[in-house]
């Protein structure tokens, strides 16, 4: 369902012109209108969720699915280097819109980007705990 109050929403839905790359039924394919790199596309779906919690998990299939065949798509065509998939969940995590969106960010050598994260050392007796309380749940 749609939420009228959703900017998302409304690029999804058509209520907002847009550059969009693929529609379908569930999903409207956008470029980001702020890219990081050529050929940045953001994954829509037309209905209302929040965060990844709160997709249908139908519609979270799906968008990985249309992720793989777009993301193949764009780094052969703009002759791309890599591709970035990224998802965010909550301000934390770098959420700025509270609508589900998969990132399609193709990579180009040298193109400046830094979307990968700086690795911290945790020590194995730290791991086994952690382990141990997801294992748990």
């Amino acid at each position: 369902m749609k939420d009228d109050n959703c900017i998302f929403c409304k690029l999804a839905n058509g209520d907002i012109p847009t550059n969009s790359i693929y529609e379908d039924e569930l999903f409207n394919v956008i470029l980001d209108n702020g890219p990081a790199t050529k050929g940045h596309a953001l994954i829509l779906p037309k209905d209302h969720a929040a965060n990844i919690f709160e997709l249908p998990d139908e519609t979270a299939a799906a968008a990985m699915k249309l992720a793989k065949k777009l993301g193949k798509h764009i780094v052969d065509t703009l002759k791309a280097d890599g591709l970035n998939i990224v998802q965010n969940n909550g301000r934390a995590a770098g959420q700025t819109v509270d609508h589900f969106h998969l990132h399609l960010i193709p990579r180009y050598e040298g193109d400046g980007q830094n979307i990968l994260w700086d690795p911290t050392s945790p020590s194995a007796e730290e791991l086994t705990k952690i382990k141990e309380e997801l294992a748990k749940s």
